[in-house]
């Protein structure tokens, strides 16, 4: 029986479009003069610390961390550092209503439904905790996050680390039996899978011919049952 599942975010909650087409620009376009204005800040202050360590450029000065910044971007770098301040960004663009966080109809639906079976809904994504918060807490649907029991970032692991699932699973205090992960990476799934959890991979667009990891291309066509 499932007692608990964690969703990934891109490609799986939400559409990876609404990322890379909103939130990403609309961070680009501000991060020069946000850390510029909030460098003294404490939390801004904290997260270029952390930059610099990225680095292993301990003398960094403010114009190269926004570089540095920048480049990270580009390459779609997967840095601590960065992913807090764009959350930062972020904070200002939802509570402006510049934008709302997109849910797919589909999983708003399934997360309600199982929420009210009394499943415990989580949330694994590379994005950072505060991220993750804003994008439900401001979503299509309005504030999802009483939906949620909890949520989880890298700082558990790297997503296609068998290690990160091991975490979760111990955090969550439950057998590998009663989870299950849902991903549109088969990557992912497997480390999730190669940790003893039950997997479903969301496709919204073409199978996965490599993919060993039963296929969906809706929550609606998720049937809890039969993964008992």
């Amino acid at each position: 029986m499932i007692t608990a599942i964690v969703c990934d975010i891109e490609g799986t909650t939400t559409d990876i479009a609404f990322v890379h087409q909103v939130l990403f620009p609309f961070a680009a376009q501000r991060l020069p003069e946000f850390v510029r204005q909030h460098a003294d800040t404490p939390e801004v202050a904290a997260a270029l610390k952390r930059l610099r360590q990225e680095a292993h450029e301990p003398h960094a000065d403010l114009e190269r961390c926004i570089a540095l910044l920048q480049t990270y971007m580009q390459q779609d770098k997967k840095s601590p550092a960065l992913k807090t301040l764009q959350g930062l960004i972020w904070v200002a663009g939802y509570q402006a209503k510049q934008f709302t966080g997109h849910v797919y109809a589909d999983a708003y639906h399934a997360l309600q439904q199982w929420y009210a079976d009394g499943i415990q809904l989580y949330i694994y994504s590379s994005g950072s905790v505060a991220a993750q918060k804003l994008l439900f807490g401001h979503s299509d649907y309005g504030d999802l996050q009483p939906l949620f029991h909890g949520y989880f970032d890298t700082a558990v692991g790297a997503k296609r680390e068998v290690n990160a699932y091991s975490t979760i699973r111990a955090q969550l205090q439950r057998p590998a039996h009663e989870l299950l992960f849902l991903s549109d990476i088969h990557q992912e799934l497997d480390a999730a899978r190669a940790d003893g959890w039950h997997t479903i991979q969301l496709i919204r667009g073409d199978a996965d011919p490599d993919s060993r990891h039963p296929q969906v291309s809706s929550f609606a066509d998720i049937q809890l049952s039969v993964l008992s």
